[in-house]
């Protein structure tokens, strides 16, 4: 009885809410914010080569504190992961960073492809701008790509995806000239040095930047931050937008909770049987998400906090962000001794990551993006409420921190046009499985561009009948 009444109350709730969500978000149009200080109103907006050059005496001063480390608090007897990053692990981490991980020829890899610096609205940004190698032989199309990373990640995401994305594919007419940015106050792109600077704002940074290259209209990807950015760009401005390719589609509201509630007893209205370990039961995914996003409420709250003191110790800085990397990669990780670390990435790739957050001194002003994300005004402005009409791609790796089916995404995203579950893969998807990514990738760009063909000719063939005269 207890089982019908509560499906019964449940479905006249979620209805109901379905009901009264159905208002329409106008489309707000931000303010062309000036972030940078005031040194910065007089800043070319010429676009300047850049290269990572990190001085020796940062180096030496990193080697000098490793190896003058505080000793570590031994963890938890048969603990693994369970507790956080395991200092067993950590101590070797460090070691391997001390003595055998070479920073001159670390940096020389980071510096393989082309990067630029330009100012944005006050910040100088950085990113990597990548152009294809053409074959003589072929015409291929260059559709400009931006990649968009989030935290704790950085543009070392990238690295092995870019190549995959910039070379000519014999069963494609297309390749992708990618540009790939740092988020502002990540690695070497300028902080903010007022409030305000959410996901939202940032895609405006984006938008900017990318006309300022000469891409009036262009494809974007992201993860993390960067799914939620790219899905700004598509929602505040689809005239910019080609098409939107995201791993980590999510919607929020009370809307979507309902009918997770409601898959609960009528899973097949929600999600395909398939899938239905990917969602259910609802409280080992909800448990997994709640203990993975302690982090989210401190930095959000608190960022100057949790930043000042993670910055302060590069084994500290190291241990907060390996940790993401462990048990976001596979849950399952967290009960392995060496956390999984090393069967996605190698540790110099790790540690690639972990430096552009040190040299930078970028921790406090990356987690500021969670600060800005909950701010009262912020939320209030119902900005993220704003429906995406652009040509959208979901990929849907079985170890993301969160699951919704295509049933829910597509309240959020109303041209869904490719929505995939990838056989393997976590949070961090263009770093831990390429070529998955870029396959998808492409996937989704050849279906978009085949539609805007026909688009095309329907078009053509319709201006052409109204210009041809009528025969009596």
């Amino acid at each position: 009885m207890w089982k019908t009444t509560t499906v019964i109350l449940v479905l006249t709730i979620g209805i109901t809410q379905l009901f009264l969500s159905n208002t329409v978000i106008d489309v707000p149009e931000l303010p062309e914010t000036f972030w940078g200080p005031e040194r910065n109103k007089e800043a070319s907006k010429e676009i300047r080569p850049f290269t990572i050059t990190v001085p020796k005496s940062v180096i030496d001063d990193l080697n000098e504190r490793l190896a003058n480390k505080r000793e570590l608090v031994e963890p938890l007897e048969d603990a693994a992961w369970t507790y956080g990053i395991s200092t067993t692990s950590l101590k070797d981490v460090v070691e391997y960073w001390r003595t055998k991980y070479n920073w001159t020829e670390r940096q020389a890899l980071l510096n393989k492809y082309p990067q630029y610096v330009t100012n944005i609205q006050g910040l100088d940004i950085h990113f990597y701008h990548v152009k294809p190698h053409l074959p003589k032989d072929k015409k291929l199309k260059v559709l400009p790509l931006l990649l968009v990373h989030g935290w704790p990640g950085s543009v070392v995401e990238f690295q092995k995806i870019i190549p995959m994305l910039t070379t000519p594919r014999p069963d494609r007419d297309f390749v992708f000239e990618v540009i790939a940015p740092s988020l502002p106050g990540y690695a070497f792109s300028q902080a903010p040095v007022r409030p305000g600077m959410a996901p939202a704002q940032m895609s405006l940074v984006f938008k900017n930047l990318m006309l300022r290259l000469g891409f009036n209209k262009f494809y974007a990807q992201g993860g993390d931050w960067g799914a939620m950015i790219v899905t700004h760009l598509s929602a505040l401005y689809p005239d910019s937008i080609l098409g939107s390719h995201i791993n980590m589609c999510l919607t929020k509201g009370t809307s979507s909770l309902l009918w997770r509630l409601i898959g609960t007893v009528l899973p097949w209205l929600v999600v395909d049987n398939e899938h239905h370990a990917w969602m259910y039961p609802l409280g080992s995914h909800f448990s997994r998400l709640l203990e993975e996003t302690g982090y989210m409420h401190i930095q959000a709250s608190k960022p100057d906090t949790i930043g000042t003191a993670v910055a302060a110790s590069p084994v500290g800085l190291a241990a907060y962000l390996l940790e993401k990397f462990s048990t976001w990669t596979n849950p399952n990780y967290k009960f392995r001794s060496d956390g999984g670390l090393l069967e996605k990435y190698t540790l110099d790739e790790l540690l690639d990551n972990v430096m552009l957050y040190w040299v930078t001194n970028s921790l406090t002003t990356s987690v500021r993006i969670y600060s800005e994300q909950f701010r009262k005004d912020y939320m209030s402005s119902k900005i993220d409420d704003v429906i995406v009409n652009v040509p959208v791609a979901c990929a849907a790796f079985p170890h993301e921190l969160l699951y919704q089916p295509e049933s829910l995404v597509r309240d959020k995203y109303t041209n869904l046009i490719q929505f995939n579950h990838l056989p393997r893969g976590g949070h961090f998807a263009a770093f831990e499985e390429p070529a998955l990514l870029a396959n998808d990738v492409f996937e989704f760009v050849s279906k978009t561009e085949d539609i805007r063909k026909k688009a095309g000719k329907d078009k053509a063939n319709t201006e052409k009948k109204i210009k041809e005269p009528t025969k009596i």
